[in-house]
């Protein structure tokens, strides 16, 4: 999947959660992460989120220790 797009996607997911207090979105980001995006497309995300890749919302980067590869 082309990169932009799964951020795009992360960053609605954090659109979202963003109602929420930081913890509640933290888990909530990263449970439907988890839940919903393949294995391929949470280990390509891990590269953009390692790399620093700009553009992800930083409520993407907080939560995502949190989701499994």
């Amino acid at each position: 999947m082309d990169d932009q797009k799964l951020i795009r996607a992360a960053n609605q997911i954090a659109s979202f959660f963003a109602v929420y207090t930081a913890s509640e979105a933290e888990t909530g980001i990263a449970e439907h992460i988890q839940k919903f995006w393949e294995p391929r497309m949470r280990r390509q995300f891990a590269s953009l989120v390692e790399a620093g890749t700009p553009g992800i919302d930083p409520a993407v980067t907080m939560a995502w220790p949190r989701v499994r590869i």
